[in-house]
This record gives C-alpha cells, structure tokens and sequence, in this order.
C-alpha cells in the first residue's frame, strides 16, 4: 500500500502566533499554492532600500506601508548653466544645476493613494501633497488600462514605451537634484493600497488565486507580499497573526482561531500496521539549551511613520542564542511585542515532541489539528500526519499553555520628521549700504526671501529693462527674518543709542524669531536689520505674541543710512541682514541709475514673487560728509568746512584721520539763494566764499550750503545747512 504524508508547512508548528499554514488536501491544491521547490518568502528589508536591478521583485500592497520601490525607468542626468555676477572687470560666476527624470514602482496590485514621500529619510513630500523640492510629479495606480506617460512616449518614442499596466508607479520629472548631492535619493513611500486595514484571509485568497479563502477576520493595517513564490508570500503571514488553516470541502480556509482539540485516547496508540509499522508513543525532550531563549522581530512601526521597529521576548538575564523574525507587516509595538512572546513561548514549549501511531480511522485528523493526549498534559499540534498499512502516524509538538501577555512594548522616542507647508515666496530687495570695509566696484542689491516654516529656496530672475527681457540668476539663499513694521519708527541720530525710540514689527511666520544682545555684541555688529531704507541695530527685542516683537535700544543710520531716518511708515519691510540668507546680486554698473526688477519662483508659488528697486549704488557710494558749518570772517567772507566719512574704515580710529576709500578726493559744493546758484569743485574739505564773490553772487538773507563727496563709482548725498548773510 502506498504512503500518504501530508505536513503542516510554513514556520515550526504553531508558528510565532499559533498559525501552520498546511492541511493540504489533495495535489490539485498542492500544486495551485506551493512550488516544488522551496523559495524565499518576503524580507523587511525589501521595503526599505530603493533598487533598480533588472528582475527584482515588486511587491503587493495590502493597506497602508511604506515602501522603498523600484525604479523601473529613467533618463540621465539634465545640466542647466546659470551666470551671476561679472561687470566692471569682474569674472561672471557659471551655476550649474542637474536634475532627473525617473519613475519608480511601488506595488504589483492597484493603490488608492500616495501620502508622504521621504528623500534620504528627510520628508520630501508633506501629507498635504506638497513638495519640499521641485519636481513634477504624476501617481499612476496600477490600471490594467492606465495609459503611457508622455514622458516617457516622448523619450522612448511611440510604440516603445511601456504603460506599466497593472503596477502602480509614480513619475518624478526634472526632479531638482541639488538638494541631494546631484544624484537620485532613495525614496521612500507612504502609499495606500485599501483604505481599510484588510483581513489576513483576503490577502492570502488573492495571493493564492482562491486557493486559500478567507474564514477569519483579523486584519493587517499594512502588507508587501512578495517572495519567489506564492508559498512564500503566503506562508509570512503565519509569521504576523495566530492563523490556522483548514481542508473545507477540496480548498484551504483561514480561520483565526485555533479549532476545538481532538481528544486521543491513549489505549489507541501503539497501533502496529499489516507489514508491522507502527509500534509504541514516542516522546522526547530536549535540553532548554536546544533552543533560542530571545525572539526579536522587526516590523513596520505604525507609530514611528512606518519606519523599522524592534521588539524583544526574552526569558531574563543573558541570551545565549536568539531567532530574528523580519515582518514586512505595518503593526504597532504591542502587536509585535505579543508575536515575539507567542514565538518565544512556542520554540520553549516545541521542545517537547511527540510521535503516535493510531488506527487507521483516524486519518482524518489534518496536519495543524490541535490533539490532547489522555494521561499528557497541555495541547499538542500535528506537525506531520502519515499514513502507511493501515496506520495513522501523528508527529507532534507541544503547545505552549496559555496565551502570552506582552508587557512593556514601547516603539521608542519617535522623531517625526516635521512637515512643515513650504507657502508662498515673499520676497525683499535691498540696495544695501556696504556691509564691510571691502570696497565694492558697482552697485550690489542683495535678495532676501522667506515663506511658510518649510520654505527653503526660489529661483531668482532679473531684468534691468523693464521686464522686457529676464536673466536667471541662481537661487536665493536660505530663508530670512523678515516682516513689516507695525507702527513708523520716529527720526534719531546716528552718534549715540536712541534709548527713547522704539518700533513694533511683525515676523511673517512663527517659526521667525527675535532676541535682545547687550551693548558689546552690537558694537561687534549684531542684530543688524534693514527698516525700509534705514540700516539700524536693536539691543531689546520684546515679544508681544503673534510674531510681534517691540525692538528698542536702537544704533540708527548705520554705515551711512541716516538720510532715511526720518522717512518711516507702518507697513514698510523689516528684513534682519545675515549673511547666510542674502543673496547678493551685482547690477552693471551702466545700469546705476536703472531700476532693477526681481522674480522669486518657490515650489509653492502659483505666481513668482516679485520686488523692484532703483539701483543707486549705495554700496559703492561715500557716505555723505558731515559737521557741515560755515562761519563768517571780519572781512566777511564765510569759510564752510566738513568732515569726509569712508565706506572702509568704519571702526573708531582714535588719533588718526578716516581713509580715504576713494580714488581721489573731490568734493562738489554748491551755494544757493533764491536768485543764484554757485557750484564749486575742490579737492580739500573746506572753502572760503568771499564778500567779493558773495556780492557777485547776490548773496543775501537765506541761503543753502551742500556738499557730496565723488566716488570712484558713484556720489554721495548731499549734506546741507541754511546760513543767514
């Protein structure tokens, strides 16, 4: 008579969570489920690294998961060239910029939903669906009939690209590489394939092409089946949840709950065959050494964005040896710290084996049966069932007792990657006084930009003609200070701190901030910010809520901005001047005297933002003189004198004369009544305005004195003064 064997297959019997997959009835079934050779079930790590080998596997997305994905098309890489600077015998600079167009799929069976996308573990994509790089994007879900991407027809031509039917993919095209050191990063996806969690029978039936149908309920909230064979896609999920399958009528069932015991009477046993096979209950026991005394497994967080978890089972004290289990299931710390209980439990209580040989009648008890043994205690589960002359053979393991109770299951200390809504660009365009004592050779206008917390760049673009023609520049920097002023800042002068003056300004979001410095770090130049046109310093900054700040303790008119003291208003920008967050731009200095027009174009602007400035060189213009007096003489001539200021050298020089910072020194004075004007060039600060030429003039009753010093690049502004002759 020929030998029937039929095992419990998948993990040891019971598995980690009390589920065999087995009770294989028949070689049709056999054959529809398991190939004939054992394969490779899914691994955790599958998930989690970006690959684009020819031949790996996609997996099938059950739920919610995060997935690394395969790239399954892409093209090379794209340089975009962008000049800045140059003029005056300045070399331009040449900005380079690369980006890539590729597809990446994501799961063999159709998806709902793409959430969040992680770029080198820093969230790229929010769950907003907005972007934290530019790129352009497109989500097919794994249509049978979805269509090409015009991309990629474009690219491969027509009648050559493939649609990817049946795999959910997603499209990056010029995807802006500069934030990932010019190359692809790996990607991670957040991607919904049933909105629900979804039962372990469901998976396994679709898995199986209904060779395994659905009897239980417990669900996953996330799967990726994958392996070399359905058998391994289905047999992991003996790993994840205490499952147990059943012969219903020539087909599998999954049933969630272990069947009721058959009670074996021990006077049975020992049941000897027609050839004498057979013979009397065999049970061993091995040493606990024998067996792993630690189970981890790893998972899929639920808690810590699906990232890899770890839970521990141990027996206390030092593990000698362990068993590492790699789900690629989405679950929380409990749900596995409870599979590595329940593993660790069945490896102690598998110790115990067992073999029985029964009358042939009971051939009916399947491999996975629960089997209670009179005079044994506990459960035992059959792990392999044969029949041979008339004799059932049951092998068996002992069941562990009880259900375990996971305790202390923690995911650990999640550090979420904040996702923080990029907003719209605001941009602010200064022509800045000079902010060194380096002599600057043109005007300079410097850039500064911000928007929501998560906003980073925008590419920059200027015109000097009226918006008639535009020049990419780069990008701005990194995001500014920046805000307006609630109330208008009254005049003061520059010599001294202006203790009673104070302005109130708002910060354009809460992740913007202000704070007071003492005395010593102003003089070394702190908390240096542009107030409309004035250049001033803030000791005090008081936060009054809602991104309000009142700044006091104020140095006014620094490095030259005095004049625009006396011309604030509520509304006007307020930008704090770090060097970090400019992007300094350099006009030719044919466009002094121009205007110069801005756009900054972020990832979240529908429109570019835009600035416009006249570009009066403040940065390559002396400061205008000062101590600007004239005094009349016994022969009645008027000497005027003035101090000449430098755009170097603006630390206090005590004995020694300011430098000079230009290429000559020259000076334009001009004398003006209400019927004359005299203009007067001279290379020392200082002139006499003789009774001859006054009477010349017609100098009477009021007149007024100016001064401004020539640049090597352009004129200061004037300082004046009314006289009475």
């Amino acid at each position: 008579m020929a030998t029937l064997i039929l095992t419990a297959v998948g993990t040891a019997v019971g598995g980690p969570v009390g589920g065999a997959i087995g009770a294989l009835v028949g070689q049709a079934v056999d054959a529809r489920i398991f190939a004939p050779k054992e394969r490779a079930g899914p691994r955790l790590g599958d998930l989690s690294v970006q690959t684009s080998s020819y031949g790996t596997q996609i997996p099938k997305l059950f739920g919610t998961m995060r997935v690394a994905g395969t790239v399954i098309w892409a093209t090379d890489l794209r340089e975009t060239r962008s000049k800045s600077g140059g003029g005056k015998g300045k070399p331009s600079t040449t900005n380079f910029t690369y980006s890539a167009s590729f597809a990446v799929a994501l799961s063999g069976r159709r998806i709902t939903s793409v959430g969040r996308i992680w770029a080198e573990g820093k969230l790229l994509r929010g769950a907003g669906g907005d972007f934290k790089s530019r790129t352009g994007f497109r989500l097919y879900l794994g249509l049978e009939g979805q269509p090409v991407d015009p991309l990629i027809a474009a690219a491969e031509g027509i009648g050559q690209a493939p649609a990817f039917r049946g795999i959910a993919y997603a499209l990056f095209e010029d995807f802006q590489l500069e934030d990932f050191g010019n190359r692809i990063p790996s990607l991670t996806f957040e991607v919904e394939a049933d909105a629900e969690p979804v039962a372990i029978g469901a998976i396994a039936a679709e898995l199986s092409d209904d060779a395994v149908v659905d009897g239980g309920t417990l669900a996953l909230g996330g799967y990726a089946a994958s392996g070399d064979s359905v058998r391994g896609a289905v047999e992991a999920l003996s790993l994840v949840v205490p499952v147990s399958l059943a012969d219903v009528g020539g087909v599998l069932v999954i049933k969630s709950e272990a069947s009721e015991p058959i009670e074996i009477d021990p006077a049975e046993a020992g049941a000897r065959g027609q050839a004498g096979g057979g013979g009397r209950t065999e049970i061993v026991r091995r040493a606990g050494a024998s067996v792993a005394d630690e189970v981890s497994v790893a998972y899929h967080d639920v808690a810590r964005d699906f990232q890899t978890g770890l839970q521990r089972a141990t027996l206390g004290g030092g593990a000698l040896w362990g068993e590492r289990l790699a789900l690629p299931a989405a679950l929380d710390a409990a749900a596995a710290k409870a599979i590595a209980e329940r593993r660790l439990a069945w490896l102690r209580a598998g110790r115990a084996t067992a073999k029985l040989h029964l009358p042939w009648r009971h051939s009916s008890v399947p491999p996975g049966a629960y089997v209670r043994i009179g005079g044994q205690a506990g459960l035992w589960k059959v792990e392999r069932w044969t029949l041979d002359h008339m004799v059932t053979s049951l092998e068996l393991v002992r069941a562990p007792g009880g259900t375990p109770v996971a305790s202390g299951a923690s995911p650990g200390r999640a550090v979420a990657q904040p996702d923080l809504a990029h907003g719209a660009t605001i941009l602010f365009l200064f022509d800045l006084p000079p902010l060194t004592d380096a002599l600057a050779t043109g005007p300079r206008l410097a850039a500064v930009a911000a928007g929501g917390e998560g906003w980073r760049r925008a590419a920059l673009s200027v015109s000097y003609d009226a918006g008639t023609s535009w020049e990419d520049i780069g990008a701005t920097a990194g995001a500014a200070v920046i805000g307006h002023a609630v109330s208008a800042l009254g005049p003061a002068g520059s010599a001294l701190i202006d203790a009673a003056g104070s302005v109130e300004v708002e910060l354009f979001n809460d992740a913007m901030w202000l704070e007071g410095r003492n005395d010593d770090a102003l003089v070394g130049g702190a908390n240096l910010a542009m107030l409309g046109d004035e250049l001033i310093q803030f000791g005090a900054a008081e936060p009054l809520g809602d991104r309000r700040f009142r700044l006091s303790r104020l140095l006014r008119g620094r490095r030259g901005s005095e004049w625009a003291a006396a011309l604030h208003e509520p509304g006007e920008p307020f930008a704090l001047i770090e060097a970090e967050t400019m992007a300094v731009i350099e006009p030719p200095a044919a466009m002094l005297g121009g205007v110069a027009m801005m756009m900054a174009n972020g990832i979240g602007d529908d429109m570019p933002a835009t600035a416009t400035r006249p570009i009066v060189g403040n940065a390559a213009r002396p400061p205008s003189p000062v101590h600007l007096r004239a005094s009349k003489g016994t022969d009645g001539g008027i000497l005027i004198e003035w101090a000449r200021r430098s755009r170097s050298g603006w630390a206090w020089l005590s004995g020694s004369d300011t430098p000079l910072g230009e290429e000559s020194e020259i000076y334009r004075l001009t004398i003006a009544g209400s019927a004359f004007e005299r203009v007067v060039v001279t290379a020392a600060p200082a002139w006499l305005y003789s009774a001859a030429e006054q009477a010349a003039d017609g100098a009477a009753g009021t007149i007024t004195i100016s001064v401004t010093q020539a640049g090597s690049v352009a004129r200061s502004r004037a300082s004046a003064i009314t006289v009475e002759i």
